[in-house]
């Protein structure tokens, strides 16, 4: 898969953990991405919760593309609901217009 910057991913780890991540560099085999939060289930079904409890938010994080097995542009709903815990902003739904 080729990564776009600025785009919110999910990467399956080789370890079986789910990350959403907005990627901002590629160098090499490394992506320097913003923020990666965990999908984790919890009451009301999936959440998202910081992948690094000890570490600076906003430190630059990388993620090694070696260790990731399956990745994907993130689903818009999910892709809400990240930029929403990472930013407090929060995204209106797409409204469909008809004309004719």
């Amino acid at each position: 898969m080729e990564y776009k910057i600025n785009e919110i991913y999910t990467f399956k780890l080789s370890s079986g953990e789910e990350l959403v991540a907005k990627v901002l560099q590629i160098e090499g085999n490394e992506l320097i991405v913003h923020d990666p939060v965990s999908v984790a289930p919890g009451p009301q079904g999936l959440g998202l919760v910081p992948s690094m409890f000890t570490a600076d938010p906003k430190a630059e994080t990388r993620i090694n593309t070696n260790n990731v097995t399956i990745s994907a542009l993130t689903d818009a709903s999910i892709r809400a609901s990240y930029i929403k815990a990472t930013t407090g902003l929060t995204v209106p739904e797409a409204k469909k217009l008809i004309l004719g």
